[in-house]
């Protein structure tokens, strides 16, 4: 094991300056089911006060800089049926999406919106508005888990809006346990509050779905 305090004080000694890095353990998956997921949310009220979209920096340069794609274009490579051609400038070209709000095939890259699962309005009413910009801008273009941004039907995206599941559900009414849970998922892994309505929802919802498991690692 590496004596970090040894090792600043020889680098004090060399009148030099030393850069420690310490290794913080990833964090461990958590599994529960549906019904312990949801109760595991803390309920607190909302406040839209202060909210600004622009307060969520996105889309970023993504996960691979190098890619000449953004955060949105990553997502829709990552999510495409069939792989589009990619143009200069990340223009995507063909290719063939599943939209499964609303359980549409889409061969436009142009006609999909990519969402996130939890909006960026009920993020910041669950607790991103005391966070850091920076950690805000990690949210919004989270990668490291494929279910906070999926891209769906422009349609589908656009009447959700930043509406929670206790007022909003996805037109085809088989992906409701797919949502619940991938909803339950997102706000788990950032520590999000839900307020009493949706709780509520949720677990209600939750009663058509047994045997679901909600997996989620916390993000950093």
């Amino acid at each position: 094991m590496i004596n970090h305090f040894a090792r600043a004080a020889a680098c004090a000694a060399a009148g030099t300056v030393c850069v420690l890095v310490l290794a913080v353990p990833a964090p461990a998956a958590q599994s529960l089911s549906l019904d312990q997921a949801i109760a595991a949310l803390p309920q607190a009220a909302e406040s839209h006060t202060g909210y600004d979209r622009m307060k969520f920096r996105h889309w970023n340069a993504g996960a691979d800089p190098g890619d000449g794609c953004d955060t949105r274009g990553e997502v829709l490579l990552a999510e495409a049926v069939s792989a589009p051609a990619v143009e200069p400038g990340c223009r995507l070209v063909g290719g063939t999406w599943w939209s499964y709000y609303d359980a549409r095939e889409v061969t436009s890259a142009a006609a999909l919106d990519v969402t996130h699962t939890v909006p960026l309005a009920e993020a910041w009413e669950s607790g991103a508005s005391e966070w850091t910009a920076a950690r805000r801008e990690a949210y919004a273009n989270d990668l490291g888990d494929p279910r906070t941004l999926n891209a769906v039907s422009a349609t589908s995206h656009r009447s959700k809006g930043d509406q929670d599941p206790a007022h909003w559900l996805p037109p085809n009414t088989q992906a409701t346990c797919r949502y619940i849970t991938e909803w339950t998922a997102v706000k788990l892994r950032w520590r999000f509050t839900a307020d009493r309505n949706e709780r509520q929802s949720l677990s209600q919802l939750a009663e058509s779905c047994p045997n679901t498991t909600v997996t989620f690692t916390p993000a950093p």
